[in-house]
């Protein structure tokens, strides 16, 4: 009786072990490099000639992305970096400057979350606050605050238990109109693509 009493604790304590193991490291923390590549798909320039466009410039940012695992399969992230500064031009000359600040937020499905190579796809929304807006020597404007979808695919290759690579690919809405003297004189979709590579640290 004794040694039937004594496997079965020792089974539970073995099931108890393996659920602590499946439920262990929930968190996730990536670095990574990321190309801003701007669509630069904005209206024409009210007053300006048909071909005078305002555009974007592209930039390279660090980022930091934070993921929490509801299931192996099912993950959310959390992307985040510091204010960005970037060029605008009119018609390929400089017009001025502003910042912007993009955290993202999305829902990522892992196809094969337990294999060495493991791609996802992942989907989501972002909210990008414009500030320090300094256009036409303060005749021009840009709204301060932009809404817009997040689409994203990566894969991550696992090095061990908890360290990986990652690449990472995401398409964002990001859109301003542009006021000059407070009226509206084009609309700016920026809609960057972000090509990133990184190192992630499962906990």
């Amino acid at each position: 009786m004794k040694k039937i009493a004594l496997a079965l604790s020792l089974a539970a304590i073995s099931v108890a072990a393996n659920q602590a193991v499946a439920q262990e490291s929930p968190w996730q923390i990536r670095a990574r490099v990321v190309n801003i590549n701007t669509a630069n798909n904005s209206d024409p320039v009210a007053g300006a000639g048909a071909s005078d466009r305002i555009t974007v410039s592209d930039k390279t940012i660090p980022e930091i992305d934070i993921s929490y695992y509801f299931t192996p399969n099912w993950s959310a992230e959390l992307i985040l970096t510091y204010p960005q500064k970037h060029d605008v031009m009119l018609d390929g000359q400089k017009i001025g400057t502003f910042k912007h600040l993009p955290p993202t937020l999305t829902a990522k499905y892992h196809f094969m979350p337990e294999a060495q190579f493991s791609p996802y796809l992942g989907a989501g929304v972002n909210y990008t606050r414009i500030s320090s807006v300094d256009l036409l020597g303060g005749a021009g404007g840009l709204e301060k605050d932009s809404f817009g979808f997040a689409l994203q695919a990566g894969l991550d290759y696992k090095l061990d238990k908890n360290w990986s690579l990652n690449v990472d690919i995401k398409k964002v809405q990001i859109r301003s109109d542009v006021t000059i003297g407070g009226i509206k004189a084009s609309a700016v979709q920026i809609d960057p693509w972000l090509f990133g590579i990184g190192v992630g640290y499962r906990f």
